[in-house]
């Protein structure tokens, strides 16, 4: 039966006709937590700017459109190749418009140790791993704050059928980087619903892209990516979105980590009409490092949303957060920090800081840091700034015959340098490197 609801909201609409395709692609365990996702996501229904966490993101453009499925889309290696992070050494796990594409991946030659695969060819073994980390990592429960806001985690739920598993065994460390690789192809606007899952087990060691790009057309891409980051193990996670300019992306990134792990995301934004990314990290141990980067980059009209979430649960901890961001003609920018110290996290060590710079008069930059803490013994510290380039760098680099446009990438490059300095692998950050300097020409 189909309600009011799903007549009016443009990403439920036609649900019922494609719930028998998703059961039929995905593991049996999957339909409890589509029914409970999708539940959770009619009761809130479709954000506004009215509601406390979506109040600088205007997404009500979405009601207008037709967003269908855009099943049966495919494209050639040598396409990818071209992408802005195209054509690296790496392990690659492809999907075109949500659909695990084999005959793209690259996973045939896989090291002991690791698993990197589509939900529905997991063995046995590794469908338990799925069955008891899924669902379990995105989410709020237990958590203080009382604005938290899982809607599009449910609404990922809700359709989750394919998606990309990695599992990185107890004491292996991997040398080469893995590549989550989603691309997006559809002459018509398509709703794409990424699900990955990322599991480390004990001691171990890997580095992990994961990329949304676009070959044609515009899409709603929703993903929700979970990690569990197990005791001592290190992970480098290296996210870029650069979809088209009339896609929206709306991103929730979930990692639980356990004791004396280290978490490092380096997140690269440079897409997208509406670009939202949720970081959310659960310290669950004592001991935990864990490290959030982040660079985006507006042109036009677009508009980057970045929020993070630090929850220190334990004692001995630290975490350091650095964000940047870019803005060109009316684009916006905004950034959100949270940072909760629990009751019985003494000696956390949490530092954040939040900087923007802006290119023209009509770039708006909204910035919100957010501490709550509930220890006494804490280092916590935040900074927010926001400005312009400097008149006497600008003149003193024209003056030595570089053109206005040239002087202004070099020293936009010199600021978000700091953060693209830290991807490990340099293939993939020369790659960022030019990407933004072709965004900013």
């Amino acid at each position: 039966m189909i309600t009011g609801l799903e007549k009016t909201d443009v990403l439920i609409r036609g649900y019922d006709e494609l719930l028998p395709v998703m059961e039929a692609a995905s593991l049996d365990f999957m339909s409890e937590l589509r029914s409970a996702g999708m539940r959770r996501y009619r009761e809130f229904g479709f954000p506004t700017t009215r509601d406390e966490e979506f109040k600088y993101l205007p997404i009500r453009y979405l009601e207008e459109k037709t967003l269908q499925f855009g099943f049966g889309a495919n494209c050639e290696r040598a396409e990818l190749e071209k992408l802005v992070v195209g054509g690296l050494d790496a392990y690659a796990l492809v999907f075109v418009n949500g659909q695990f594409a084999p005959d793209l991946s690259s996973i045939d030659d896989l090291p002991a140790g690791l698993t990197v695969s589509a939900f529905e060819d997991v063995t046995e073994e590794d469908a338990l791993v799925i069955r008891e980390r899924l669902g379990s990592v995105a989410t709020y429960a237990d958590k203080l704050g009382s604005t938290n806001d899982s809607r599009f985690v449910d609404l990922n739920s809700g359709y989750i059928s394919e998606g990309a598993f990695v599992r990185v065994a107890k004491g292996k460390t991997i040398e080469k980087p893995i590549h989550l690789m989603f691309v997006n192809r559809t002459t018509n606007e398509a709703m794409v619903f990424p699900r990955s899952l990322i599991v480390m087990e004990e001691n171990s060691e890997a580095m992990v892209l994961e990329s949304y790009s676009t070959l044609d057309g515009d899409a709603m891409t929703v993903p929700v990516t979970e990690v569990y980051v197990a005791a001592s193990a290190r992970l480098e996670h290296n996210k870029t979105q650069y979809e088209s300019l009339g896609s929206t992306h709306i991103a929730n990134t979930f990692v639980h980590q356990e004791t004396s792990s280290t978490y490092t995301s380096n997140y690269s934004g440079f897409g997208a009409r509406v670009s939202r990314n949720d970081f959310n990290v659960w310290s669950n141990g004592e001991h935990t490092e864990t490290w959030l980067n982040g660079v985006s980059v507006g042109t036009g009209e677009q508009i980057h949303d970045n929020h993070t979430r630090i929850d220190h649960a334990l004692p001995n901890c630290q975490s350091f957060e650095v964000y940047k961001t870019v803005l060109k003609d009316s684009s916006v920018g905004v950034f959100n920090g949270k940072i909760f110290v629990y009751e019985d996290a003494q000696k956390t060590d949490a530092k954040q800081t939040n900087q923007a710079i802006l290119l023209s008069p009509t770039a708006t930059m909204n910035t919100k840091p957010q501490l709550e803490i509930f220890a006494d013994d804490v280092k916590c510290t935040h900074g927010a700034t926001i400005g312009q380039l400097r008149d006497d760098a600008m003149f003193y680099l024209q003056a030595r015959g570089i053109p206005k446009a040239e002087a202004q990438s070099l020293l936009v490059y010199a600021f978000a340098a700091e953060n693209l300095l830290k991807v490990s692998h340099q293939p993939l950050r020369e790659k960022l490197e030019a990407a933004l300097f072709d965004k900013l020409a």
